[in-house]
This record gives C-alpha cells, structure tokens and sequence, in this order.
C-alpha cells in the first residue's frame, strides 16, 4: 500500500466520521464482536495471540489476567508477544477463559471482594 501524502491523508481523513467510527467500535467489543488479536514486534512482524485474545475476551487488564494466572506481569507480556510459551497448566487456563470469560471474571470479584474484607 503507497504511503499517502500529508494533502492525501487530509482528504481522506475529512471524509471519515470518527465518532461513528468510535462507537461502532465500541458497540462491537460489548458484544463480543471481537476478532483477531495481534501483536507488532519491533522488527515489524505481526504475530497471532492467543493469550492476547483470551485476555480481551475475558474483558480483564494484564494485571488483572496476571495475578488470576499466578504469573508476573512481565511473564503474561513476554507470552502475549510470543517471545514465551505458557505452561501445560497456563494453557488449560488459557482456553477455560477464552471459552469461559465470565468465570475468570467470577473469580477476580471473588477474589478482590475478600481482600476488601
């Protein structure tokens, strides 16, 4: 794809309706419209994460995902960007919340109503 010039992005940009944009968007994330997840290394390539996708899904932070993991927040970085693989465990984790969200969702409640008892 030819890199536009700063007139040509302009144009272009006029045209669009960010709002619209921005909402549909939105609509499509609260109804779990959610497609692929992707990560850009630095040298440029574009990897498929699952981690990643398991985490949206679930609608949690990486720390959130991290501390129901029991990892380390750089651990659930490195596995989202490919550079580590989960565990055998980690991975059975993995695909409860990529097909079970809400019960992730479930046990973080539990879990930061007690601390807050």
């Amino acid at each position: 794809m030819p890199k536009l010039s700063e007139t040509e992005l302009l144009a272009r940009d006029a045209q669009r309706d960010l709002n619209a944009e921005l909402l549909e968007s939105i609509n499509e994330l609260k109804a779990g419209k959610i497609g692929r997840v992707s990560v850009v290394t630095r040298d440029g390539r574009v990897i498929e994460s699952p981690v990643a996708k398991a985490r949206v899904i679930s609608r949690l932070s990486q720390v959130q995902f991290a501390r129901l993991l029991g990892v380390s927040l750089r651990t659930l970085q490195e596995w989202e960007q490919g550079r580590r693989q989960p565990s055998g465990a980690a991975k059975t984790l993995l695909r409860v919340a990529e097909m079970h969200p809400e019960v992730l969702r479930e046990v973080l409640g539990t879990e930061e109503s007690i601390l807050r008892s």
